[in-house]
């Protein structure tokens, strides 16, 4: 561990990104723009033909003017047959899904080891193995152990490399990123590593490099942690409102503790997305197969769980305690503001919990509406946030959109049936919207208003 990775001129290198999606694609993208030559290969033919047009298959701000520019330059391209561009790669990235295996909770790494075995194939001189995919410990040997059973004779060092990108600031994530993981056990590997991340020097990217268990890990956990805070706070929220405090003024007081840090401590509805949800499940069964208690986690994804269901009936105590035969608005679908990604968004628990109810829900997202169709049946879709708002009696705020923060309330009133506004994100200040005669309900807050 601990190993200094070797600064030398920079050698521009030609990667295989296998997978394009969210990871794949925003990554490829950088390092192109980097000047290496990244070619993006997935077996979706309809996906790469429309990346070769232009068209994203992700919302991510700034990906689609990155990638054109990189395509342009030649330093970018996209295929569905990898044997060309893993054999002439000094660097083949797996990132590929690594979705929650269904039934068990443990994370299916099926397409990791199937890219493994067709990586093994079309291998030409010493090549380094990325997994940037997010994966349990000991997945990295397993890797080694498919590529070297299938080409005996291949020249290969496998590297945990794991991502660290938040979703809606990707791209800023990966160009200036707080570290860089590498976790190898080949000092040639680190040397490649080291330049293909070379520009990043000039930001001083510390590159922690260490063994590859430790490296899985180290995402696993970074991920638990996040998810922790989010969990605490939101469980400090609740006592708020019990005893009559602040949870915006509690979370700024711990928060300006260097200890603490004031980062994800927002209370809102629940963590949702593609990361946080699957990755604690996924430590958790590690933990259990390997006989360490992880009860904090475990407590963590219940809490969450139970969070996120109980937010309907938030909403239903703010029609004053029935839903049947109402229409409420939900603002905001997506887990987080800046994407289109459903996955575990608390949207879906809290529409699903208003229809039980016996509600009528109108909604709108600016990005995730095309998406949620699939997830979220009898919810009229609106164009805008007072479309949705007609004839409500009740306004959701669910996903804190830049849009959703300077809202016309006065044009709100006039199209709702009651002025009752429930801010599961604490947008507004509670007299901020009361002193337009709403009744506010916020999370950790006294309420507001008639």
């Amino acid at each position: 561990m601990g190993r200094t990775l070797i600064n030398h001129v920079v050698a521009l290198m030609r990667v295989a990104m296998i997978g394009t999606g969210y990871v794949g694609l925003v990554s490829g993208a950088c390092f192109a723009d980097f000047g290496h030559h990244v070619t993006c290969v997935d077996k979706a033919a309809g996906k790469i033909a429309a990346l070769k047009r232009g068209e994203m298959p992700i919302y991510e701000p700034g990906l689609d003017d990155l990638v054109a520019a990189n395509v342009r330059t030649g330093r970018l391209a996209f295929t569905t047959d990898l044997k060309a561009p893993v054999a002439e790669a000094e660097a083949v990235f797996i990132a590929v899904g690594t979705p929650s295996r269904r039934g068990d909770g443990h994370a299916d790494l099926t397409y990791v080891y199937d890219a493994a075995r067709e990586i093994a194939g079309s291998l030409g001189g010493f090549t380094v193995v990325v997994t940037k995919s997010t994966v349990p410990v000991g997945t990295g040997d397993e890797v080694e152990r498919i590529i070297r059973e299938t080409r005996p004779d291949a020249d290969v060092a496998v590297v945990a490399n794991p991502e660290f990108l938040r979703e809606g600031a990707a791209i800023q994530d990966f160009k200036h990123p707080d570290r860089i993981v590498v976790g190898s056990h080949d000092p040639r590997a680190d040397r490649v590593m080291a330049e293909l991340y070379r520009p990043l020097y000039l930001n001083q990217a510390p590159i922690l490099t260490t063994d590859r268990r430790t490296a899985e890990l180290i995402k696993y956990a970074a991920n638990a942690f996040l998810a922790t805070k989010i969990t605490f706070i939101n469980e400090i929220a609740d006592l708020c409102e019990r005893v009559g405090a602040d949870v915006q003024h509690v979370a700024r007081g711990i928060g300006l503790d260097n200890r603490i840090g004031g980062k994800f401590l927002h209370a809102g509805p629940g963590f949702g997305g593609s990361c946080f949800p699957k990755d604690a499940l996924a430590l958790v069964k590690t933990a259990q197969d390997n006989g360490a208690a992880l009860r904090i986690v475990e407590t963590v994804i219940d809490v969450n769980d139970t969070r996120k269901r109980a937010m309907a009936r938030k909403v239903i105590a703010a029609l004053g305690g029935a839903a049947r035969g109402k229409t409420v608005a939900v603002l905001g679908l997506t887990f987080k503001p800046s994407t289109d990604d459903m996955r575990d968004a608390p949207s879906i628990p809290l529409i699903t919990g208003l229809h039980d109810a016996g509600a009528q829900v109108r909604a709108y997202d600016p990005a995730g509406m095309e998406q949620a169709k699939a997830m979220l049946a009898d919810v009229t879709y609106c164009d805008n946030p007072y479309a949705c708002a007609e004839k409500a009696d009740a306004l959701v705020i669910v996903t804190e959109w830049e849009e959703f923060r300077a809202l016309d309330f006065a044009r709100l009133k006039a199209v709702m049936a009651r002025p009752v506004v429930v801010d599961l994100r604490n947008v507004y200040r509670p007299d901020e919207v009361a002193k337009h005669g709403f009744a506010y309900v916020s999370v950790g807050r006294p309420d507001q208003g008639a």
